[in-house]
């Protein structure tokens, strides 16, 4: 049987042997393994685009969040830097306008003669003084700002000073009374 295989391979061989694909079939297929290998990063690109563009958004998103961080830290530490002067003067100004505006409190509404927007404007942190402290925030370094700021505070204090001896010539002060007391004896 082994002799009969082989005698019919060597009878056979020219069928066995096939001249394979032509000359031009070979050259298409260099070509093509070529332009594959110019061209791969584009083309997978041109298949993935759109995930390559969110990558690209995120990776610009993180850097753009970082240092916006970066920046409001130093920003941060700028402020450090202003804080202790206008600290100090933050306090004395908010204790003598917060006692003013106690002794105001302590008249009824009715006497003061003030509607709520009027009584809204005497608080300490109305819109004027929410805008200058952002403006502080955001120029802490400018002078004209922190003034600006300062005069706000005397301003407020000579405000309700006003007030209060207008209150002092209509009525006796009411030093000792609070504003419930007041009231019962009204």
């Amino acid at each position: 049987m082994p002799e009969n295989f082989e005698s019919f391979i060597q009878q056979h061989r020219d069928a066995f042997e096939e001249p394979g694909p032509s000359p031009r079939v070979w050259d298409a297929l260099e070509r093509e393994l070529e332009g594959g290998r110019k061209g791969r990063v584009v083309s997978l690109l041109g298949k993935n685009w759109f995930k390559a563009a969110v990558i690209a958004v995120l990776l610009v998103n993180a850097a753009v969040l970082f240092y916006i961080a970066r920046h409001k830290q130093q920003q941060q530490q700028d402020l450090a830097v202003v804080i202790p002067e206008m600290q100090d003067a933050k306090v004395y100004y908010s204790n003598r306008i917060n006692e003013k505006l106690e002794l105001i409190n302590a008249y009824p509404a009715s006497e003061l003669g003030l509607d709520s927007a009027a009584r809204q404007e005497l608080q300490l942190r109305n819109d004027t003084y929410k805008t200058l402290e952002n403006e502080l925030k955001n120029n802490p370094g400018n002078q004209r700002i922190r003034g600006a700021m300062i005069r706000y505070y005397q301003l407020k204090l000579e405000l309700l000073d006003k007030i209060l001896e207008e209150l002092h010539e209509k009525h006796a002060a009411p030093t000792t009374h609070t504003k419930k007391q007041y009231e019962a004896e009204i």
